[in-house]
């Protein structure tokens, strides 16, 4: 993607700043060294201008950055070059159209480097201008998670448990951005690509001794983290999403499946509890641990076994086919919050951690117990009141079980939609899920970008409507919009013995609707809702992201 594709809104949304993922201190790269990389050669009198960031949005340029001016759907980067050069820019790169564009417009004040396939470059070039992996020295070793589900938490409890371990680990993911400074709030599950490597630079040159990150289809498919290479590669499940950019479930594979080969990753965990995780272990050209997180009876190299209630959580056994066996507990609900902490513990190790420092480390404090905004959140108890991020069929059925009670008479009132411009196909299918293992299903909008919002409602209810018929079930359905006002629905709907959910944004604090951007968090409304009718809410206020 490049900037003239991006999203645009009529509100303001949150912004790290232009400086915010950049290293202080860039040593600059000479011109001639970044046409070397290139293949091409720096115009006459060029090759000492020294090249000190890159970006492809000139609106984040700063002085001494290379400006990558790449095709778009709609404009063509060339177009914003003065913009560039005015904030700073000293050299473009750019495409044969870009070129013939600037030639038409004017002669630049900058040394153009014309290549055939610019996007492909970005990466590359991130890595060399920053330095952020560099051979000749240390780097914090990198975990990356990828799969449908289980990414953000995964992430986090990886992190909680090396800060356990004492190490001083940074951030990047759907929610925040943590490089040893102040949290910076996250836009897209994986940064562009010269961000990624800013950032990784960053937490170089600021002491952090690992990072985690989290890895999309997306984020593979639109060049996010080329030239990144991953100590460890993690994957959690395959699930039905973002079909309205692979179009089928084999494309959405083979794109996930990209992360684990040589040139990305040295080596992987792949849980192996789906037939694409058995297929990803199968094909890997990289050293692949398996591990099992629901069949013990699997030929995987972990599996967990003995699993019991532990709180709100579990506590359960990770054993080893040599009968080695780590005793591992989470506070967090759902058997995949238990196949996450087994994953995590099994990237750690992977990355030559010893065995009895990560048991110590379980022991004596509790790292998978990490709030993680917006993932199975509790806001109250009476009732219990949860928001999680399930945006898709598998992970609504999967926090639906999660949060049921065994308490006689309690009920399950979920509230949640499905967004706009997005796979359509699992509208249908998550309404039909609400139905059967709800009691009470409040469909509203969750972000509708520029779709019509009542379409949208309508395919989901349809889906419910048709499982309450075809199935003979007794949930009650209802529509209610907007999402705040289906939010106070559900707390006046219920008893201090229910459960609220409120499922499929879970951290977000904006909705766009028809381009605007409208200031939303389902935590504060459920809390602002459950306040006003007499409940008590969570001590801890704080919202995380």
């Amino acid at each position: 993607m490049s900037e003239h594709n991006e999203p645009a809104s009529n509100t303001a949304m949150p912004d790290a700043g232009r400086t915010g993922f950049r290293p202080a201190s860039v040593a600059a790269v000479p011109l001639a060294a970044i046409a070397g990389a290139l293949g091409v050669t720096a115009p006459d009198g060029s090759q000492d201008i020294g090249v000190t960031g890159i970006t492809l949005n000139s609106r984040a340029v700063e002085a001494g950055d290379l400006y990558m001016a790449l095709p778009g759907a709609t404009r063509h980067g060339a177009d914003f070059v003065p913009q560039a050069i005015d904030a700073g820019a000293v050299a473009v790169v750019t495409d044969d159209a870009g070129a013939r564009q600037l030639a038409l417009a004017a002669e630049q004040p900058v040394p153009v480097l014309i290549i055939e396939e610019p996007r492909a470059a970005v990466g590359p070039l991130a890595a060399l201008i920053y330095r952020s992996q560099p051979e000749d020295a240390a780097y914090p070793p990198l975990f990356g998670v990828t799969g449908t589900n289980g990414k953000t938490t995964t992430t986090y409890f990886i992190n909680s448990l090396l800060r356990t371990l004492g190490r001083r680990p940074g951030l990047i993911g759907t929610i925040e951005i943590v490089a040893g400074g102040e949290p910076i709030p996250s836009l897209l599950t994986t940064p562009e690509s010269t961000d990624v490597h800013a950032l990784l630079s960053l937490m170089r040159e600021r002491g952090l001794d690992a990072a985690s990150m989290e890895v999309s289809s997306h984020a593979i498919s639109y060049r996010r983290v080329d030239a990144v290479m991953f100590e460890v590669a993690g994957f959690t499940n395959l699930t039905q999403d973002h079909l309205d950019l692979h179009g089928s479930m084999e494309e959405y594979f083979n794109t996930k499946a990209q992360l684990f080969t040589a040139g990305r990753a040295r080596r992987a965990v792949v849980t192996v509890d789906d037939e694409w995780g058995r297929r990803l272990a199968g094909q890997a050209d990289i050293p692949v641990t398996t591990l099992s997180a629901a069949n013990a009876a699997t030929d995987a190299d972990w599996h967990v076994s003995s699993v019991n209630p532990r709180g709100l959580g579990s506590e359960f056994e990770l054993k080893h086919r040599d009968g080695r066996t780590l005793r591992v507990h989470t506070g967090l609900p759902g058997d995949f919050n238990v196949a996450n902490a087994a994953l995590a513990t099994v990237m750690v190790l992977a990355c030559g951690v010893d065995e009895a420092l990560i048991q110590e480390a379980l022991d004596s404090q509790d790292p998978f117990t990490v709030a993680v905004p917006g993932r199975m959140q509790l806001v109250s108890t009476e009732p219990a009141s949860v928001v999680d991020f399930a945006h898709n069929p598998d992970a609504l059925a999967r926090a639906l079980t999660a949060v049921r009670s065994p308490e006689e008479g309690s009920r399950v009132i979920v509230v949640f939609g499905a967004t706009g411009q997005r796979d359509q196909g699992k509208r249908p299918t998550m309404g039909a899920i609400a139905a059967r293992l709800a009691d009470v299903v409040i469909i509203s909008d969750d972000d509708p970008h520029d779709e019509d919002a009542a379409a949208i409602r309508a395919e989901v209810l349809a889906g419910a409507y048709a499982a309450r018929e075809e199935e003979n079930l007794a949930c009650e359905i209802i529509e209610s919009y907007p999402r705040d006002a289906a939010i106070r629905l559900a707390v006046d709907a219920a008893t201090a013995k229910d459960t609220i959910l409120v499922a499929g944004r879970g951290h977000e604090v904006w909705q766009e609707v028809k381009g605007v951007n409208l200031a939303l968090d389902d935590r504060v409304e459920l809390r602002t809702a459950l306040t006003s009718k007499g409940f008590s809410v969570s001590s801890d206020q704080r919202i995380e992201s």
